[in-house]
């Protein structure tokens, strides 16, 4: 059993190291002599401070090899399948529990499912304080799935950016495909939420399913300057100014996740400040609309963190809207990371 802290050496590769921490089920990050973290499969390691478990583990390891060279027809399954109308570059990452109706209480395995006629050459990564740390790389055949790493309960309080990087072709072309870059920054509340995982084509169990190729709609809206945009907007105004809200009977929950990629595009270049005064004029805004529905409830979603911004909507709430009743939002639903205000009783 390889345990963090453990010297291992590689099996089929020079050099070894020092076992820093598990990033999966059956994988860890082995620091090698430069400082350089470098994930690595259990399976291929060799522990260097129990010769016994070595020669158990080298002999299990040639056995294991044995046998998977043997079968042939491993190798035929890999090879994928040509399937008439799938030309289109459909590649997705998905989440997928063991337990959809209790996501934590098991390993959740995440995939890259490449539903299409093309093969794909895959990168990925984590992206943790300013670096990306490779953790996966290799090919996807067409019509077939990647199982990228296990995460677990534990790894839920410092989710990465997942980052994926893509080169895709077919053995006969007419044209040269882009390489396709993606990054998904996930909230942890979903995992906390059965109605986060979905029924799907490509499991038996629910999952949560995100398209890393790009969509044909906001591909071309891209190509538009921003300048072209306002313009657009400026002459639909025009012509239909849009009419004024009209007030609804609202019975449910409203739901604001305050995270800034769900506000903003794009973050990059904000200062915490700049974030921190984007977050509250969110909270004042939704606060306003959600009373003019007659809504409820309103929770914000804010997560963890430095709790910052759970102070300064706290202070907020006080300041103009000290009729109202705030608390912690239920922890089953949205874990430590959410606040809830009561706007009205039944």
């Amino acid at each position: 059993m390889i345990k963090v802290g453990d010297k291992v050496k590689f099996l089929n590769d020079v050099g070894g190291g020092t076992v820093t921490r598990y990033v999966g089920k059956n994988m860890v990050n082995v620091e090698n002599e430069d400082g350089f973290e470098v994930p690595y499969p259990v399976s291929m390691l060799i522990n260097v401070d129990d010769p016994a478990l070595n020669k158990k583990d080298k002999t299990a390891e040639k056995e294991s090899v044995k046998k998977e060279e043997k079968p042939p027809v491993e190798a035929e399954k890999t090879t994928g399948e040509i399937i008439p109308g799938k030309n289109s570059p459909d590649f997705y990452f998905c989440i997928v529990p063991a337990d959809s109706k209790n996501p934590l209480a098991g390993d959740i395995d995440l995939f890259l499912m490449n539903d299409s006629n093309f093969t794909v050459l895959y990168h990925f990564a984590h992206f943790i304080n300013g670096e990306y740390k490779t953790v996966k790389h290799g090919t996807v055949h067409p019509n077939t799935e990647e199982e990228l790493e296990t995460i677990g309960l534990n790894d839920l309080s410092d989710l990465p950016e997942y980052c994926f990087q893509l080169i895709y072709f077919r053995k006969e072309e007419k044209s040269w495909h882009p390489a396709i870059s993606k990054k998904f920054k996930l909230n942890p509340v979903k995992f906390y939420k059965e109605k986060s995982f979905h029924s799907n084509e490509f499991f038996e169990e629910n999952a949560m399913i995100f398209q890393i190729s790009e969509n044909v709609l906001n591909t071309e809206l891209d190509k538009l300057t921003e300048d072209d945009f306002r313009k657009v907007v400026k002459a639909k105004e025009k012509i239909a100014p849009e009419p004024k809200p009209v007030k609804t009977q609202h019975s449910e929950t409203v739901e604001v996740d305050l995270h800034i990629h769900e506000l903003v595009d794009n973050a990059n270049g904000l200062s915490n400040k700049e974030i921190l005064d984007i977050q509250v004029e969110k909270v004042e805004r939704e606060m306003r609309s959600a009373i003019e529905s007659r809504a409820k409830r309103i929770v914000f979603i804010h997560g963890v963190g430095q709790g910052v911004l759970k102070q300064e909507m706290a202070k907020l709430l006080k300041s103009k809207f000290s009729k109202y009743v705030y608390q912690d939002a239920s922890f089953k639903e949205y874990g430590y990371g959410a606040t809830m205000v009561i706007l009205r009783r039944k």
